[in-house]
Formats: structure tokens, sequence, C-alpha cells
């Protein structure tokens, strides 16, 4: 259970931002013994990885706090975040204790495509919320709500590695933030349709019988 929770909160993370869950997994292998990677994904605690890993993530922090380009930055995302979510959720189920290590060493593909499940439905929940959240506020509203992302990103990969057991709850909680913005979405096409039909009736004629 515990390790299904660590790989489901890292390939969460990643579908907010795909670099911090990689990057907290890579550095954690490669500077202590909390992740031991499994020979196959060895390569992420590499300097060459964790490096280009960086300068990705600074790029995504920019580009995606940028009204308009955020949203064209979702769609280059809409590959990267469910393949790092793959890569994470094997590497973090094969790194967690090793109480399902048979099972998922001789499955690992099972656990890759999970993880690129979760961080493509995660992307895809903070795509459609993005273009609401800039039309609602007129582009206000989205370096704040990136940065939430940035940290709620942040909170789900250190869950997911140190307290498994909290991903439920930061999930629960992912979960009822996109359903509201999903419900505002819809409040805002109703009120636009209602608005238009308005405009298309045009004004009532006066009644010209004598």
């Amino acid at each position: 259970m515990l390790v299904a929770l660590t790989g489901i909160g890292l390939s969460a993370a990643a579908g907010l931002n795909a670099y911090i869950p990689f990057l907290l997994v890579a550095l954690l292998a490669r500077l202590t013994d909390t992740v031991v990677l499994p020979d196959g994904l060895g390569w992420m605690s590499s300097w060459w990885a964790i490096g280009i890993g960086a300068v990705l993530l600074l790029a995504d922090v920019v580009l995606d706090k940028i009204p308009a380009v955020d949203s064209v930055n979702d769609v280059v995302q809409g590959v990267l975040r469910p393949l790092t979510g793959g890569v994470v959720f094997a590497a973090g189920a094969a790194a967690a204790e090793l109480e399902s290590s048979a099972w998922v060493r001789e499955h690992a593909w099972v656990t890759f495509v999970a993880g690129a499940l979760v961080a493509g439905l995660v992307h895809a929940g903070k795509a459609t919320a993005r273009p609401v959240v800039n039309a609602t506020t007129m582009g206000l509203g989205g370096p704040v709500v990136s940065t939430v992302e940035d940290g709620a990103s942040v909170g789900l990969s250190l869950a997911a590695v140190f307290v498994p057991v909290l991903v439920l709850v930061l999930l629960a909680g992912l979960v009822v933030a996109f359903v509201m913005l999903r419900r505002r979405r819809r409040a805002r096409r109703r009120s636009a349709g209602a608005a238009a039909g308005d405009s298309a009736s045009g004004p009532v004629p006066p009644d010209a019988s004598p």
C-alpha cells in the first residue's frame, strides 16, 4: 500500500511539474541512502541528468507564470509530464522499502504505465483549469496559481517519499481544487451563453398597432 502511495504521489507531483519529483528522487539517490534506484533507472542520479533537470525546472517555472505562454507550455508538457510520471512512479515504487520488491522488479512496465496515467490525469486537470484562471482574472491569477501548483508538487513529492499516507490528503485537496475550477468554468460558459443569447435577440420592437 505504501509503495503504491509513494508512486502515486510522485507521479501526481509530476503532473503538476515534471521536474520537481524527478530532481527530488535523483538528488536523494545521489546524496543519501533514502532512495536506492533500480539498475535500469540509475542514470537518474547522474550529475548530467540532475543538471538537465535543474535547467528544465527553471525554464518551466518561468514560462508557467506568463499568461498565454503558460498554455503553450502546457501543450509541450503534455508529453513530458506523463513520461516523467511513469519514470518517477517506477523509481519510487522500486526504491520504497522492498515490501513489493519481487513483483515490482518483474513488472516494471506496469508501474511506468500507472505513473504515466496518474501524471496525465493531473496534467489534464491543470491544463484545463489554467485558461479559466487566466480568463477570470485577466491573467493576474496565473502566476499565483502556478506558484501554488509548484508548492503542491514539492509537498506531494516530499510526502510520497517520507510520509506516503499524507499523499491521500494532498490528492483529495487537489481534486477539490480542480472540481471547483471546473465548476467555475461551466458557470462562466453558461453566463457567456446567456449574454450572447440576449444580445442576439436584440431589442423588442415597439408595438406599431394603432
